[in-house]
């Protein structure tokens, strides 16, 4: 019987998916789409000051190589060749910064994560030498000048820590976001290593041009950064470079593959989602949570509060594709937040069992502005509140309006995509760890008034990476075309509250949003850094 199943396997195609909260390696078989095995490891966040958030580059780099080798080593147990993995594909937490040295691979820094706030002081001098007639950063880059993108946080470490300077000026220093740092190291690192990024990646540090596709001379004027350390871009799905493992790793078997397709995590959970035409969208639950709609080959401009993003580019002579994108800063981040820094859950699973003991957040509304308001208003200054109190709230009514607070984001972006695109999404396809919380995913239904769309293999992200890297040139055993995709199977949750009921709700809630904003002031110090 092994020996059989050996036989039936096709070709199979390996994903890295670096998040904010845990990497896992994963991997399919390239003509089912069936996701076979993986292993998932939690990563530490670092929170050295208010505000601040960081990762160590390195417990990156360990984790992705523990993933791989638990992983190979569950295959083996299954009996399944590790040989038969043809490609490797990279997806990741976008625009958290690294910078490294090139001669030793040692990161000068930790890495700075999106979420981190430490630049809003940079972002606010900036702002002010930007002409208010000729936005030249929006119309470029797609963006709003804000501490989530890339630019502004290279622009903060290579003023402020000494060691990255000197690196700079000793021309040892390269820059990249979570992806380069990955494939420059899975390539060799300091032997030969391949720096490069792919364009989704790209889009989102600020210093990259979504119309010529290249790195814009103006932006890195504007941001201070020297162009000689960025990566070289690249499309999407090439093979950038082979597997070298240094490490004694069991997963030996796994030099010389092909590392093929690179994608931000929430480009790659598009291309998984199958969004390929013009007007389909996908909405993704992790730490944050993002709504994505294909625009095609054309760029649109939000009027709304969203990002215009590059969504794809899946062959270097393939035609690039957009994406309007709402963003959402916490969403998984706040369950974690009530399980590290409340203790009122165990685990972030127990969040279900305690909303569903009250069925309803009782007039409660948590508005989770950690790190500042992001689409669609794009407000650094709010900060998260928890309103609506009584003497009878407890704690599972604030884990209920933890979720709602969830689905209300998701609404806010939701209605911003539908005014932009003129047409009302019919029903939302969704993804993402959370997705596997019922309730989270009919109080999503319920606060929307439209279907939800969940697929029964919610790891649409790590299979976009797949995909990618199986459909590369001198790859080839991943087939895009729309006839060879193979069917996923759904899970459909209906609205089950009337419209009304569930519009007052949502106006209270925009009424907490009001009361969140304006908290912060000025900009805490930054004495201390080295």
């Amino acid at each position: 019987m092994a020996a059989a199943k050996k036989a039936v396997l096709g070709p199979l195609v390996g994903a890295v998916d670096q998040g904010t909260s845990s990497t896992r390696f994963l991997v399919f078989n390239s003509k089912t789409a069936e996701l076979l095995s993986h292993h998932q490891v939690e990563l530490k966040q670092k929170f050295p000051k208010e505000g601040w958030v960081e990762q160590d580059p390195k417990e990156i780099l360990q984790s992705v190589y523990e993933c791989i080798e638990r992983t190979c080593e569950k295959l083996t147990q299954l009996n399944i060749d590790i040989s038969a993995i043809k490609a490797i594909g990279v997806s990741n937490q976008r625009e958290t910064t690294v910078v490294w040295d090139k001669y030793t691979g040692e990161p000068l820094y930790n890495a700075v994560v999106w979420l981190d706030l430490r630049t809003q002081g940079t972002v606010e001098t900036l702002s002010k030498r930007i002409p208010g007639n000729n936005n030249f950063v929006k119309s470029k880059t797609g963006l709003p000048l804000s501490t989530y993108f890339s630019a502004v946080k290279l622009h903060w470490i290579l003023e402020n820590v000494r060691k990255v300077k000197k690196a700079v000026e000793e021309e040892r220093a390269l820059f990249g976001t979570v992806d380069s740092w990955l494939i420059w190291s899975l390539t060799g690192g300091p032997n030969g290593g391949v720096h490069c990024t792919d364009v989704t990646n790209a889009s989102r540090t600020m210093l990259f041009n979504i119309h010529s596709l290249e790195w814009d001379i103006e932006l890195c004027e504007f941001f201070e950064v020297p162009m000689t350390i960025l990566p070289n871009i690249r499309s999407s799905s090439e093979i950038y470079g082979l597997m070298k493992i240094s490490h004694s790793l069991k997963a030996g078997a796994l030099e010389g593959v092909p590392l093929s397709g690179c994608l931000g995590d929430q480009s790659a959970a598009l291309v998984g989602q199958m969004c390929f035409q013009d007007g389909q969208a996908k909405n993704t639950y992790g730490t944050g949570c993002f709504l994505l709609c294909n625009t095609g080959q054309k760029c649109v401009f939000s009027d709304h509060g969203l990002l215009t993003t590059v969504a794809y580019k899946l062959g270097r002579d393939k035609p690039v594709c957009y994406a309007l994108e709402g963003s959402v800063a916490i969403a998984g981040a706040v369950v974690r937040w009530l399980r590290d820094n409340l203790g009122i859950l165990k685990s972030s699973e127990e969040v279900e069992k305690l909303a569903n003991e009250v069925g309803t957040s009782y007039g409660c509304y948590f508005v989770p502005a950690f790190s500042g308001l992001y689409a669609p208003y794009w407000e650094p200054s709010a900060r998260g509140i928890i309103c609506g109190l009584t003497q009878f709230t407890n704690k599972h009514h604030i884990a209920f309006a933890a979720l709602e607070a969830v689905c209300f984001q998701t609404r806010e972006i939701l209605d911003a995509m539908n005014k932009d695109c003129g047409i009302p999404l019919s029903h939302l396809q969704v993804d993402g760890g959370m997705t596997n919380n019922k309730i989270l995913m009919q109080l999503q239904a319920d606060i929307l008034c439209i279907p939800v769309v969940k697929p029964s293999m919610p790891e649409t992200t790590a299979l976009g990476a797949a995909m990618a890297a199986g459909a590369a040139e001198g790859v080839g055993v991943w087939s895009l075309d729309p006839e060879d995709l193979s069917t996923v199977t759904m899970e459909r949750f209906e609205p089950q509250i009337n419209e009304e009921e569930s519009e007052i709700r949502y106006a209270t809630w925009k009424k907490a949003v009001q009361k969140s904003m304006g908290w912060t002031t000025g900009q805490p110090s930054t004495n201390g850094v080295p």
